[in-house]
């Protein structure tokens, strides 16, 4: 998903988008069986890299070459197979367990600059002074006007309690502010939650991580203190690029009756063909007690409305499937990214793995997630005016050699990827990010009308058939996932 639109980065989450869904840790990649080496190739790649050593006109390091080899392999195969190398494997560790070493801040992009939406709290950022608002305009003394947000990103992370220096732009100051800051461990918040008016919640998931179930559960039961008579909520995962399925299986579970299946999966290995229930052994295998377990009753049957638009991925496209499929939410936004593939995270040494695609996601009823995507019950644009910079966005369908869909023939991409990139630039500068939650939010107003039974002001675009989408209708009759063994665990 790396051509796709970047809203809102988070300092040290490294922007992934769609990662890992099923992690594996072996020490041995695992051995191909029955299958007969190909001897001619494998004495070709030999010969090439003799070649190289002693015909390139400088000297090329070995590893180098064999570590590129690899990586040209891998990523061969489907935009979400990767060769992790020392510093990419560690990012990811960060990433999956919600925790990174930078400065805290959750940043994106404005006029050029880096726009810092809202320090974390309790971090060395907040703690400096630094206030949402702030244009960041140099690091270290080098100039980030026209830098990516991910480069600059990369530029404030670094190791623990070593310093960064950051030059602030601020309304009402006559000088830059310089901060002089020293980077410490960050545990990521993936979960926000607030009563938007009286009698309606909004709960935001930004990305599936470890702490997610744990943190949805604590936010759900404060909100639920803080409002006993909720008649509405909210579930937003716009921007969700995916994550831990652990975390989709046990948020989907929190609002479904209990035991229900949530997603199966299909690939070439045994252990791929599995269907994951909303039971804790799915979702938090690793704890002592089950963190759904004292969510407020009135959780279940509460009337639900699920945010979703073409940044949702993966993980946040296994929820929004089920909570449709089982009707238990009216989906609003527009068609998600459609990643419906597993990505299992195989470890080589100790610093370097292979992620590689295993398996396809399918939703309760055996909707094929892949190169489809979820189609909305009510398509609404990300403004009153349109669909802002979320129509330019680049899906699954787009990336040059994407996995297929198995379930209903794929039609071709028509989108020029480079020509939408131009138009993105130019309309970047009329259009501005939506500040999911807050009062502009339009679709958030449109999923509160849903509520109140009010009209909802639906996409400007004439709505296509699902068909044409490429997506199964919510309603669709299909064959139920095949139970599961008595001892399948999550993987």
């Amino acid at each position: 998903m790396g051509n796709k639109v970047k809203n809102i980065g988070l300092i040290g989450l490294g922007m992934v988008a769609g990662v890992a869904a099923s992690f594996q840790f072996s020490a041995v990649a695992q051995k191909v069986t029955g299958t007969p080496l190909p001897l001619e190739e494998l004495r070709q790649l030999s010969d090439v890299f003799g070649l190289i050593k002693t015909d390139y006109v400088e000297t090329v390091d070995d590893k180098k070459l064999l570590t590129e080899a690899i990586s040209g392999m891998v990523a061969s195969l489907d935009p979400h197979s990767v060769y992790l190398d020392k510093k990419a494997f560690r990012e990811m560790r960060e990433t999956v367990a919600g925790k990174f070493v930078g400065i805290g801040v959750e940043v994106g992009l404005e006029d050029g600059y880096i726009k810092v939406v809202s320090p974390i709290e309790d971090t060395p950022a907040f703690k400096a002074g630094i206030k949402a608002g702030d244009l960041i305009t140099r690091i270290d003394g080098t100039l980030i006007k026209g830098m990516s947000l991910d480069e600059s990103v990369k530029k404030m992370r670094g190791e623990v309690h070593s310093k960064v220096s950051v030059t602030i732009s601020r309304k009402d100051e006559d000088k830059p502010l310089v901060f002089n800051i020293t980077r410490e461990e960050i545990r990521v918040q993936s979960v926000k939650a607030k009563i938007i008016e009286p009698g309606y919640a909004w709960v935001r998931i930004s990305q599936f991580q470890e702490p997610t179930v744990d943190d949805m559960a604590k936010k759900i039961t404060a909100l639920y203190q803080q409002d006993p008579h909720i008649k509405g909520l909210v579930l937003d995962l716009r921007n969700d690029p995916g994550g831990v399925v652990p975390g989709a299986i046990g948020v989907s579970a929190a609002f479904l009756p209990k035991d229900s299946a949530i997603v199966s999966t299909n690939g070439q290995l045994a252990t791929s063909k599995e269907t994951f229930y909303g039971r804790q052994e799915f979702y938090a295998p690793r704890a002592k007690n089950d963190p759904l377990a004292k969510l407020p009753a009135g959780l279940k049957d509460v009337p639900m409305v699920v945010l979703v638009n073409a940044g949702s991925a993966s993980a946040s496209e296994i929820v929004a499937g089920a909570l449709q499929d089982y009707k238990r939410a009216t989906v609003i936004g527009q068609q998600t990214f459609g990643k419906g593939s597993v990505q299992t995270l195989r470890q080589l040494t100790a610093d370097t793995a292979v992620k590689l695609t295993t398996a396809r996601y399918y939703t309760p009823k055996n909707r094929a997630i892949q190169a489809r995507g979820i189609t909305p019950d009510l398509l609404v644009d990300e403004t009153a005016e349109g669909d802002g910079l979320n129509g330019l966005r680049v899906r699954e369908a787009d990336l040059q050699k994407h996995l297929g869909n198995d379930k209903e023939p794929e039609q071709a991409s028509k989108r020029d990827v480079v020509e939408d990139e131009q138009r993105l630039a130019a309309l970047s500068k009329k259009w501005k990010p939506v500040e999911f939650g807050s009062k502009d939010d339009f679709q958030l107003a449109q999923a509160l009308n849903h509520f109140k039974g009010l009209p909802v002001q639906v996409s400007k675009a004439d709505a296509k058939p699902a068909s044409d989408v490429g997506e199964t209708k919510p309603d669709t009759p299909t064959t139920p996932p095949a139970p599961l063994k008595p001892d399948t665990k999550a993987k």
